[in-house]
């Protein structure tokens, strides 16, 4: 005997293959949505662990910056003090300096040549004086920068014409000024120092032919 079935087995056959796609859906949606949490757990690990780097280097920058501002300070008290010790030493060896100031201005002073005013001005001095000849005061000038030892950069400020003593006795003369620059005796040192180092690099230099 034939048997025929008569249920609607192709209905039957989409709704399990509906069924079946639905739960597989789900399924990889709940994969996904697993994938999604055990990524994002990773990245806000990382991105703490990050955070944490970040905040150490920024602790230790603001650490270095505290030292170099402490290495900054120091450095300006250091400066200070070797100003206020260059200072002092300045003070010392000024006491002596009119002493060399009045022998250089004896020994470079020619015949001819009179000095009646003296003024210092810090590192300046002017000279006021009677001269026979404009000659005599160009002398001067170049004795002032060539020779001494502790003067320099002479500069003629005004000369002049002028009329010394009366009657008889009244002489025709030069008013001069002059400025000059007068060295510390640490400049004259450091001066001397360099010209030592100086003569004895040529020593030192080969001659031609060796």
């Amino acid at each position: 005997m034939i048997k025929i079935n008569l249920l609607p087995h192709r209905e039957e056959k989409r709704k399990q293959l509906k069924k079946d796609f639905y739960s597989l859906l789900l399924l990889a949606a709940i994969l996904g949505a697993l994938i999604a949490i055990v990524v994002g757990a990773i990245n806000a690990s990382e991105l703490g662990t990050q955070t944490d780097r970040v905040n150490f280097i920024k602790k230790e920058n603001g650490k270095l910056d505290e030292k170099i501002k402490e290495i900054v300070n120091l450095k300006q008290e250091i400066d200070s003090l070797k100003a206020r010790q260059q200072a002092v030493e300045d003070l010392q060896g000024d006491r002596n300096q009119p002493v060399y100031l009045l022998d250089e201005l004896v020994k470079y002073t020619p015949e001819g040549v009179y000095l009646r005013q003296l003024k210092q001005d810090g590192q300046k001095i002017t000279l006021n004086g009677y001269a026979q000849s404009q000659e005599r005061v160009a002398d001067y000038i170049r004795s002032l920068g060539g020779k001494s030892e502790w003067m320099y950069k002479p500069e003629l400020v005004d000369i002049h014409s002028s009329g010394l003593g009366q009657g008889r006795d009244a002489k025709k003369v030069y008013e001069f000024s002059i400025n000059v620059a007068i060295k510390r005796p640490r400049e004259k040192e450091d001066v001397a120092s360099g010209a030592a180092a100086g003569q004895a690099q040529d020593k030192n230099r080969p001659t031609p032919g060796h």
